[in-house]
């Protein structure tokens, strides 16, 4: 769809010799993250044969996607720094899916930067930085998975390739929970992904049961917690927001993506235009900012949240005390609105 024939050819002659594969993901990975990369790994090793392909995200991924890691392989680097960045280092391809710039790495960023193999980048967010040999970029599109269904469907074509049900597998998985089950940045060309997808074998219920009926008894409790309690809505600024602190976190026993698709309830709301979700970490304040109406903010969360993304959904961080987001937010949010008339 969206590969041209130079793109394609280029790509292939990169990953055709290369011999050492590192497929990089980016900061808390979600699932389009996971679903890439690990749809990127069962292509090189199911459809071109090769043998030394690993893959390194930042930090751990939320347990339900754990059926997409088959044998457990996924490396974090926060638990085993030395030998993810081992594998960079040695790499002479490294894949980068699914961010437009090595700060989305954290620790890894100069590792990647210093790393002499050669670094292609796969990724669907605006403005992407120039830091790879080989990028292939595009906004119009749902996520990291879906460019990587148009990529590798287009070289295997070419090539007489096969096309593994696992890859298929993941990448449906990424392009679902990447648009919030097609409510999200949904294209002509996600729907013909998904169908061709579905008749090469993809079992959609099986994969939506894992990934949206898979969470524990406390996720459900805090979700309830968080909008009898913590929802506020400023009916004048057609915004919500749900502040979730560490010691609340400790309460209901919060995991690594227990908080996923939370941002979204909201939005449900018939006046909520934008929605946050801002979730406390030992270190920052986590952002997430959804709208489902024509404000940016991919634009707000630039002006006010350290971060970007797109144009309905996008993500940042704050360094304040967690008591001081709700005023923060409100502020922000008035004054962007009053800026943008």
């Amino acid at each position: 769809m969206v590969i041209d024939n130079a793109t394609a050819a280029a790509f292939y002659d990169i990953v055709s010799k290369g011999e050492r594969f590192v497929i990089i993901g980016h900061i808390n990975p979600d699932g389009d993250c996971i679903g890439s990369t690990t749809g990127m790994r069962n292509w090189l090793e199911l459809s071109l044969g090769k043998k030394n392909v690993n893959i390194v995200v930042p930090n751990e991924f939320p347990n339900f996607l754990n059926f997409l890691d088959i044998g457990g392989r996924i490396l974090a680097h926060s638990a085993e720094g030395a030998k993810a960045e081992s594998l960079v280092k040695s790499a002479d391809v490294i894949i980068c899916m699914d961010f437009n710039t090595l700060k989305r790495t954290e620790a890894l960023q100069q590792i990647i930067a210093e790393a002499k193999g050669i670094k292609v980048l796969i990724d669907h967010h605006p403005q992407p930085e120039p830091f790879a040999d080989l990028t292939i970029s595009f906004t119009e599109i749902s996520s990291a998975s879906e460019l990587t269904w148009w990529l590798v469907s287009k070289v295997s074509e070419t090539h007489n390739l096969p096309l593994p049900i696992e890859l298929c597998t993941s990448l449906y998985t990424g392009m679902m929970t990447d648009t919030n089950n097609f409510n999200n940045s949904v294209f002509s060309s996600t729907f013909m992904m998904a169908s061709q997808l579905q008749q090469r074998g993809v079992e959609r219920e099986k994969i939506q049961f894992a990934v949206f009926n898979n969470y524990s008894e406390d996720r459900m409790r805090l979700m309830g917690y968080l909008l009898l309690n913590k929802l506020r809505v400023f009916q004048d600024l057609n915004a919500s927001i749900m502040v979730l602190s560490r010691q609340e976190q400790k309460r209901f026993n919060y995991r690594d993506g227990d908080s996923e698709g939370f941002v979204n309830l909201a939005l449900s709301i018939a006046d909520v235009e934008v929605a946050s979700l801002f979730t406390e970490t030992d270190e920052y304040i986590k952002v997430s900012l959804r709208s489902k109406g024509r404000l940016s903010v991919n634009s707000l969360s630039r002006a006010y949240f350290n971060g970007a993304g797109h144009e309905r959904a996008s993500g940042g961080r704050l360094y304040i005390p967690v008591e001081q987001v709700e005023g923060y937010f409100e502020e922000s949010l008035r004054s962007f609105l009053a800026s943008n008339k």
